[in-house]
Order: C-alpha cells, then structure tokens, then sequence
C-alpha cells in the first residue's frame, strides 16, 4: 500500500515484520534512540510509543535523527511514489534527483513546476516534512555515503560529485546525517556483496551498485536495449546495455551490467558533478524505483494477464535517457519498422552526431543533438516529407527552447504541448509522456504492436471496447501495454557467451 495511504498500525505491522517491500517508501524514527531506520532493519522492534514514521530521510533529518549505521536507509530504491504521482510533489521531487536545485536553486525548481518559491516550500513540507534544500541536501548525502563505500574516490572528488559546494559543507552533512567522518564512513564499509566496490575499472571510472526492488526482469530489459540500439550509438548484450550520453558538464560513458546477480553502473563523466544527473537518469530509464509486486498483483486480477505476470516476473517499463533524444527517436520510428527505424537513426547518428569521447569504449557517436538536427537535417533527413518536417519542426522547437521536455513535466501538460507539433499524433505524445516521466498508467491503444499482442490474447479489437477493457489495469497500463507487446527476439548478434 502507498505510504500515503497506509496507517501506523499498517506501517508498524510492516516494521514487525521487516518487510523490504516497503523500504525506501518511508523511514522509521525512533524518539529514545534518535535514530532513523528502513522497515525491513534487522535490530528489535521498537516500541509502538517510541515510533515516528516519516516520508523522506530528509523530513527524519529535519526532526533531529540520524541514519542508523546498521541497515543503511539510504542504500535503498527510490520511493515508487514519484513515479505514481503527478502532481506538484512527484514532479519536484523527479527533478531534485537530477540535480535541479542544486544547478539552478530552489527558484529554478520552483520556476520548472510552475510555483512560487515560498508556495512550493509551503507543499513539500506539509506533504513530505522537508523543504526542497533538505530534500536536496538529503539527496546529495545519499549520493555521497554510495561513493565513499563503493569506490575510492577521493574524500574531496566525492564532495562535488555529490553535489556540494564544498569539502567543509560534505564533512558537516555527513557527520551530521551519519554520526561519522566520511573517512569513518568509508572505513566502515566492506568490498564484497552487492554493496561493496565493483570489479576492478579503468582510471577515472567510477563503478555502484544500483538497488531495486525484486523481481526484476533484467534479461527483458538487456533484449528490450538491444533490439533498440543504434548501431555506434548504443550496444545491448545478455548482460549489458553500454551507450554516451550528453550531460551538462558534457558527455558521459555508462554501461549497466550484470555481475554476481546484481545490476551494476560504470560510468565515466567528463564533470564529476554529473554523477548525480546520470545515476537518476540510469534509474528511470531501467525503471529501478518501481515496486513490481504492487504491479503484478494489481495486473494478476486482471484474467487475460495473469499468464503474462507469471510469465514475466519482476517486468519493468524502459524509461528515457534523454527526454529529447526519445521524441526524436519516436518521430523517426512511427510507421516503419523496428529494424527499419534503426537503419535510418544510425545513419542520422553518423551524418549528425558529435564523436563519442576516448574514454566510450565500444561507442562511436553521440545520438545528435536537436540543435544538429535542426541545422543539418534538410540535408540528411531522409524519407516522407510529412515525417522530415515533424522531425524538424520537433528539434526546432526543442533547439529554441519552445518546447521544453523533461521528467518533472506536468504530463497532460506535456502531452498538449506535443499534440501541437506537426506531425505528433497522440500515439507519439503518449509514448513519449510514458518514457520521459516514466507515468505507470499510460495505454497506448494506437500501438500496432501492442494491438496485435492484444489479438493474440482473443481481446476486443476495436479500440473503445479495448480502452475499456484496459480500465480494469489502472493504474498500471504502462506496463500493461509492456506485457501485451509480448516478449522481443533478441538480434541475430546477441548471443548468451556475449560479455559485459
């Protein structure tokens, strides 16, 4: 049950039990101790009297507590909740991951809402307990406790990494949330298990382990990347997705592997300070926040996708890694096929696309910018002139700033804005709505794929009847859609001997 919706009987039943569903959904507090804990903390139950549940670590940190040394909160998912949630609070809180406050301060988050600095404030402490600088602040010291336990990274690197302004401000947040030096902190932790160091890596490279809640579907998620690949932009094997990727700082490497069981991020960045940006932008596009029992419980009660539940245990929705690189994407791939789509956006990726840096092993371009497109595409574009120019009247409007995509847009919002691009039709809006913001309960009714899957099932074929049908899947028809599209066949040159 959402955090928001659960009582304290319900959550402190959760505590008794230690159930790890709920870790990363709220906190528990404890008045004698004065210390924070995740639900599933293996210590003694505290007393019901001594018990304060809170939202966020950041509210926990306002109260006066300290994270427990011994369960680590902070090593944990990503409440599901932002994800859930469209409002003011679920957007705010998907853009402090991506480091908005700390780039443009709390009047850019403010400004990228649609609010007030003071009226924002105003809601993210009546709902969550804490402002947006202690949500932020918060955030940064989770950033920074993963660096000093999973790599070597110096003490000095690890403060900007992590967001802060300075050495001193790190060293003061860290005693204070942690109880320890991060020199304490990082004696402390142990090199083996999946939240120790990773394998050895090259100079420079910075290598985590990345939380989610069980099941999860890595496998479907390796095929679902390498199906999508663009060849010199991105490779996919059985057990790694490896691409570049433009950040403020400017360009990064990354590839998410699999090791040992557990899903892995190494990455190399041109600015330390992208760190943050990047690990937000991995989570949302492999969809590491979500509680996939709440989903599949939810979908099981639906007859028709029972089989693919169980089928498909721990199934995640693939996210977006660049808000504006998967409009262009999707324009360029409506109505032709996967492999066809791929053809033309590794010839763009080579026409237009900037050098991948050195340091990207086994990538060649960077996807092109809106900017390039928008340049350089009457001369490359190639194919129908309906789809030449909504592609060129979509990376005119991103290059000018006229339309402005990203994770912490107001969805109907967003889905407007798109809907008044020519050549955007609601299929394009709504898969891109799905991706960028990563909404759980979108049915893209005018998907060939996903109508066809649907077929298959004996569902009803015309869409009011099938929309219909759908209703009884909210709020989870993103990955309802996910489930009919059914499973991908992996290209000719992913094999299971491929290595990360």
């Amino acid at each position: 049950m959402p955090p928001q919706d659960s009582s304290f009987d319900e959550r402190y039943r959760a505590v008794e039990s230690r159930d790890g569903r709920f870790d990363g959904q709220f906190v528990t507090a404890v008045r004698t101790t004065g210390i924070y804990c995740r639900p599933s903390c293996p210590a003694r139950t505290p007393h019901r009297e001594n018990v304060r549940f809170y939202r966020t670590s950041a509210a926990a940190h306002a109260a006066g507590y300290r994270a427990c040394k011994r369960c680590v909160p902070e090593a944990v998912p990503g409440s599901p909740e932002w994800d859930l949630r469209g409002d003011v609070v679920g957007r705010a809180m998907r853009l402090i991951t991506e480091g908005v406050v700390d780039r443009e301060g709390v009047l850019g988050l403010a400004r990228r809402v649609g609010y007030s600095t003071r009226h924002l404030t105003r809601v993210l402490t009546e709902e969550l307990g804490a402002g947006p600088l202690a949500l932020a602040r918060a955030h940064r010291a989770q950033t920074a406790r993963a660096l000093l336990t999973q790599t070597d990274l110096p003490v000095a690197e690890t403060a900007f990494a992590a967001g802060f302004s300075s050495i001193r401000q790190c060293n003061e947040v860290i005693r204070e949330v942690y109880d320890m030096t991060p020199q304490q902190l990082r004696a402390r932790s142990t090199s083996t298990g999946p939240s120790g160091h990773g394998a050895a890596s090259e100079p420079g490279e910075v290598d985590l382990a990345l939380s989610y809640r069980e099941p999860l579907d890595v496998r479907g998620l390796f095929v679902w990347f390498a199906v999508h690949a663009v060849d010199g932009v991105e490779v996919g094997t059985p057990a790694s997705y490896t691409r570049a990727l433009s950040l403020p700082g400017g360009p990064a490497w990354l590839r998410v592997y699999e090791r040992a069981g557990r899903l892995r991020l190494r990455t190399r960045v041109t600015d330390l300070a992208d760190l943050p940006v990047l690990i937000a932008r991995v989570r949302r596009l492999f969809d590491l926040d979500a509680d996939p029992e709440a989903v599949a419980a939810a979908l099981s009660r639906v007859p028709v996708l029972r089989p693919l539940v169980e089928a498909a245990p721990g199934l995640r929705v693939a996210g977006s890694a660049d808000p504006h690189e998967t409009l262009i994407r999707t324009l360029i791939g409506q109505q032709i096929s996967l492999a066809a789509a791929r053809t033309v956006l590794g010839a763009r990726a080579r026409d237009m696309g900037e050098p991948a840096p050195s340091f990207a092993t086994g990538i060649r371009y960077m996807f092109p910018t809106a900017a390039a497109i928008a340049e350089h595409g009457v001369q490359f574009l190639g194919g129908p002139a309906a789809r030449v120019q909504a592609v060129l009247g979509a990376a005119r409007a991103l290059a000018s700033g006229d339309l402005q995509l990203s994770p912490g847009d107001d969805a109907t919002q967003q889905r407007a804005a798109l809907l008044t691009l020519p050549g955007v039709g609601p299929w394009t809006a709504d898969h891109v709505r799905m991706r960028v913001t990563g909404d759980p309960d979108v049915f893209l009714i005018d998907d060939g794929a996903m109508r066809a899957g649907a077929r298959r099932l004996g569902l009803p074929d015309t869409k009011p009847a099938l929309v219909d049908w759908a209703g009884a899947a909210a709020p989870w028809r993103s990955y309802a859609t996910t489930h009919l599209w059914g499973p991908l066949t992996p290209p000719a040159s992913f094999s299971e001997s491929a290595q990360s």
